[in-house]
């Protein structure tokens, strides 16, 4: 009796932020809500990939949740896909995520069924470009075939909670790569000009031409030595995204400064791109 007891809680934790599970006790809802008013999330900042070990919690592989069986992969490394993104809110905000930390809906955070726990990702709304980065810490969701869990921060800054679901691509971010993308543009310059061309600063990527052209006219009298351009690229699915850069970024450069514009302009999750 009280192994099964065991494998039942188990289950539980692990089921984590599926929004069809039924109450079972641990929480004070039955079914899940945002906050009773909408909460301004425009001052949360994205994710910082970080150099993190794996979390003790929430990487056993293979687990089982509501008869289904999930593996864990072993790392991220190279990881993309677009599919349909979720969030979950006040029913399991201050409760455990499967690794063992507390969900905060108010970070960006999100959920996913077979990703290391954590891993750092990108995620783009499809439909109109907004992109954000999260940190995953959770598992799910288990229902449907939905791709991610996004916290409410995630899903407010991509503008799909009135919709609840949002057509998403996810893309694994390499935390010692970002981390050496950053140091090279804030580094002094000691003695000698470093030359970064290639490197530009994306503000975000459009279905939209006229969109990405708008973004491109209100970011110009912005910059008085970079350049603004667009460029466009056509995703798997033949959708063509028009990304709006700056650059290529200067030895001059200060990632810092440059990024604090763009975020007062209204354009949240600006991020580092290379090009030959």
């Amino acid at each position: 009796m009280y192994n099964k007891l065991f494998i039942f809680s188990f289950i539980v934790l692990l089921a984590g932020c599926s929004s069809t599970s039924e109450n079972s006790g641990r929480y004070s809802m039955k079914h899940d809500k945002a906050p009773d008013a909408p909460v301004d999330v425009s001052h949360v900042k994205d994710a910082v990939p970080q150099v993190e070990p794996k979390s003790r919690g929430g990487n056993k592989s293979p687990y089982t949740v509501l008869g289904k069986q999930y593996y864990v992969m072993p790392n991220a490394n190279g990881y993309t896909a677009t599919g349909t993104a979720s969030w979950y809110g006040r029913k399991f905000h201050g409760h455990q995520t499967s690794n063992g930390e507390v969900y905060d809906m108010y970070k960006m955070s999100a959920a996913h069924k077979s990703l290391p726990l954590p891993t750092y990702l990108r995620v783009t709304n499809l439909a109109n470009g907004r992109q954000v980065i999260v940190r995953v810490n959770d598992r799910g969701p288990f229902h449907g075939n939905r791709l991610i869990d996004l916290s409410y921060a995630a899903a407010s800054k991509l503008d799909m909670l009135s919709k609840g679901t949002a057509h998403v691509k996810i893309e694994a971010l390499d935390p010692r790569a970002w981390q050496n993308s950053e140091n090279l543009i804030s580094s002094p310059v000691v003695n000698h000009q470093v030359s970064v061309a290639g490197r530009y600063l994306q503000v975000g990527a459009y279905s939209s031409r006229a969109s990405a052209e708008y973004v491109e006219s209100q970011l110009r009298p912005i910059l008085t030595d970079l350049a603004v351009i667009i460029r466009p690229l056509t995703n798997q699915q033949g959708t063509v995204l028009h990304r709006v850069q700056i650059g290529p970024l200067k030895s001059t450069t200060s990632l810092a400064d440059l990024t604090q514009k763009v975020e007062q302009m209204g354009y949240a999750t600006p991020h580092l791109v290379d090009f030959p």
